[in-house]
């Protein structure tokens, strides 16, 4: 039994009560900042050294060496099921397939006369991809990391993971590294697994950009590197992971529950909301919830995660539309009669699952898009990693004489008025000057 799961009802609210019911928790760790910079500082100044001292404290781990050698990949996928094996070149054809058609392209326009511009993308290198360690390898974001950056032509694409019980990373993580074009992978984790892949210490390599998942040390790290100037970029800003579902008469109760329950079993503090306009179906998933969940392999974590869920019932299917684009959530599940119709509606999501054959499975795993998504309602401005995010755009432009000779003169009037006199001379000064064409 999930306690204190009702059915709440949206025209009843004032709306304080409204926006307290939909405002995400703050989760604030006493002094976890604190020891983050710390950890930073620590591994910048005592680079390998201080990478054991840290995995020795946290890990339980002395490692002799941090760096995998490239036999070691090629073993773990030797001994990994071959079920897996095949399971991973499936889902990675789908991957590579959606991502390759939004490789972003060069562009070259004559803005006028002797006058050109021009976009170029380059790749980044290297990039630094995190792979979180737990109860599980986490296979499929190795998959959703080092896939992109493949197709963006990232020349070197690191590694790093946090070793398990054994001092190992799991066989099946490093045949997903292997299979996905991961050039070096290290066994280190945790804030100090960040810093060290923001600054380039010791035998890690310095990292342009950090991209993956993490607890609330790694997510304070990445923080907190991507606002140095001498540290990383980041892919985007993180939470905990969410889904917002809207169904209505016509859906399944027991599919809505397994939606639900997918994205609760991540932790405790996973998001999960039923909007519906049918109370017959919010009571029949209520019921489902608290049949299915106590049987689950994390019924521990569910009995926390849905004790907090919200199950509301609007007015109409619009009115729920409304409320998920003022909320932004990571996942959103449309399973109604009319679910392709209401998806054209959607202002902000992280990733869209229409109809009641697309469980948002399928998008964490093997549909082809990327499960990487901004969350805590970071979806209003941020969207779903893409090949882009391994690339920098770069413009160029070339003008002739007779180009500056006519746009020339735009330059300096809004050079005047702005009271940037060098802007409007630098023109000038070319204008009055005799000399050839080029």
């Amino acid at each position: 039994m999930i306690p204190a799961l009702k059915l709440i009802r949206w025209s009843g609210l004032e709306t304080e009560a409204r926006q307290q019911l939909l405002r995400r928790p703050v989760s604030r760790q006493p002094g976890l900042k604190e020891s983050v910079a710390k950890i930073i500082r620590q591994v910048r100044s005592g680079g390998d050294t201080a990478l054991r001292e840290l995995t020795l404290q946290f890990d339980g781990i002395e490692p002799r060496q941090f760096e995998l050698m490239p036999g070691t990949l090629q073993a773990a996928t030797e001994r990994a099921d071959p079920g897996l094996i095949k399971a991973i070149r499936d889902a990675s054809m789908r991957i590579e397939a959606f991502h390759e058609a939004d490789i972003p392209t060069n562009s070259k326009v004559e803005t006028a006369p002797g006058l050109s511009c021009e976009a170029r993308y380059q790749a980044l290198s290297p990039v630094g991809l995190y792979i979180p360690g737990g109860s599980a390898p986490l296979v499929s974001t190795v998959l959703m990391l080092a896939l992109p950056a493949r197709l963006a032509g990232c020349r070197e694409i690191i590694m790093c993971s946090p070793p398990g019980k054994n001092g190992d990373i799991p066989d099946e993580v490093l045949a997903a590294a292997q299979l996905c074009g991961v050039h070096r992978v290290f066994c280190v984790g945790g804030a100090q697994a960040v810093a060290a892949m923001a600054y380039g210490v010791g035998s890690v390599p310095r990292c342009r950009k950090i991209f993956g998942p993490g607890n609330a040390w790694v997510t304070e790290a990445k923080q907190q590197v991507s606002q140095d100037p001498e540290g990383a970029a980041i892919d985007m800003p993180a939470g905990p992971s969410e889904v917002l579902v809207i169904a209505d008469q016509s859906a399944n109760p027991e599919f809505v529950a397994w939606d639900l329950m997918s994205q609760a079993e991540h932790g405790p503090d996973s998001q999960v909301i039923l909007l519906t306009d049918n109370a017959g179906l919010a009571s029949a998933v209520i019921e489902r919830l608290n049949e299915l969940a106590p049987g689950t392999a994390r019924s521990a974590i569910l009995r926390q995660s849905l004790a907090e869920a919200r199950i509301i019932q609007l007015d109409s299917l619009a009115e729920a539309l409304e409320l998920s684009n003022d909320y932004a959530p990571e996942h959103l599940i449309i399973n109604t009669v009319d679910a392709g119709d209401l998806a054209q509606q959607v202002e902000n999501a992280g990733s869209v699952f229409i109809g009641p054959w697309t469980p948002e499975s399928l998008g964490d795993y093997c549909s082809g898009t990327n499960h990487v998504l901004p969350t805590y309602g970071w979806a209003r401005s941020h969207g779903a990693l893409g090949v882009s995010d391994y690339m920098r755009r770069m413009t160029f432009q070339q003008a002739s004489r007779s180009a500056l000779e006519q746009v020339g003169p735009t330059a300096e009037t809004l050079a005047a008025v702005e009271g940037l006199e060098a802007h409007g001379m630098a023109v000038r000064a070319r204008l009055e000057q005799g000399g050839g064409s080029r």
